[in-house]
């Protein structure tokens, strides 16, 4: 189990099992393996950019790897690592911020369709949901394919959209 830098320290990364796959606390170790994994453009489709090259990949995870900036912010990710080959397909993560977090996910296309990003979305609610009361996610409202994600992963679509994208969300009861 890895610490959360930069967070609040009872909030610990640690390895998330399922079925099928496991979620490891992304190191800077992974840039390689994941930057193959992310190397196509079809997944900047709905959210712009390009592939970054290895060395901006690796450095991003520098950061990540450090922490958030802002006190009370936590980063939390997690490579996605399908147990059978060991291979990494994708990540998710978290930012935590009191008692909201907001998560995020993408598999490479070279996996997708096989339902990793809904496993992997589903775990990380599900580790999330006793430590935060809130759990947000935003998708670009044509992508058809992230929203049946954040579905699966118990969030409910919502009216608000924030930079061209709809917030989706599960609020726990108090």
């Amino acid at each position: 189990m890895a610490d959360v830098a930069g967070g609040c320290p009872c909030l610990v990364v640690e390895v998330i099992r399922t079925e099928r796959l496991e979620l490891v606390p992304l190191e800077v170790r992974h840039a390689e393996e994941m930057a193959a994994v992310l190397n196509d453009p079809a997944l900047h489709a709905f959210i712009g950019g390009a592939p970054e090259s290895l060395e901006e990949l690796r450095a991003r995870y520098v950061r990540w790897e450090a922490g958030a900036p802002e006190p009370g912010t936590t980063w939390c990710n997690w490579v996605v690592r399908v147990q059978e080959d060991g291979r990494l397909v994708g990540t998710v993560q978290a930012t935590v911020t009191g008692g909201g977090a907001e998560v995020a996910w993408v598999v490479g296309t070279a996996w997708q369709g096989r339902g990793y990003a809904s496993e992997a979305a589903r775990a990380l609610v599900g580790w999330l949901r006793p430590r935060v009361r809130t759990v947000v996610a935003h998708v670009h409202p044509e992508h058809a394919a992230s929203a049946a994600v954040a579905r699966a992963a118990g969030l409910v679509r919502t009216d608000v959209v924030h930079d061209g994208e709809v917030r989706w969300e599960s609020v726990a009861a108090v």
